[in-house]
């Protein structure tokens, strides 16, 4: 502390090296781990003669199932109950078109759940996405 030189007391100065270099560290960790984090969702899709690629002119909004019959919307997780309400926020002003890209391990009976909770957002058109069989 230093000696206020008025007469009105002892002056207290803040040291912010230590909370810089803080800040720079996570900031470091952070641009480290981001990337990481939006990679997607692992699925090891059916395989299938008939294949089309999804369409790269506009910004697709897939919904995936992994093997473990977790559902992601895009990179989101959601909870099946949840899969209407969280179509119908993200598809406002933009085309109505829904991809889904399920594990070929995940359950029929879930896959049909999933589409019948995108046909209640009113979801009119759904793609399945697979991959091509091999020869």
């Amino acid at each position: 502390m230093d000696f206020d030189p008025l007469g009105k007391g002892f002056v207290t100065q803040t040291n912010v090296t230590p909370i810089v270099d803080v800040m720079l560290v996570l900031l470091i960790i952070f641009m480290i781990t981001a990337p990481m984090l939006t990679q997607g969702i692992e699925v090891d899709l059916p395989q299938t003669s008939t294949v089309e690629n999804l369409p790269e002119d506009h910004d697709n909004l897939v919904i995936n199932i992994d093997r473990e019959s977790k559902i992601h919307i895009d990179e989101y997780e959601v909870d099946i109950r949840d899969i209407a309400g969280h179509l119908d926020r993200m598809l406002q002003g933009r085309d109505r078109l829904v991809y889904l890209r399920a594990d070929e391990v995940v359950p029929y009976g879930l896959v049909v759940k999933v589409m019948s909770r995108v046909k209640e957002a009113g979801i009119d058109r759904l793609g399945v996405v697979a991959e091509p069989e091999a020869d």
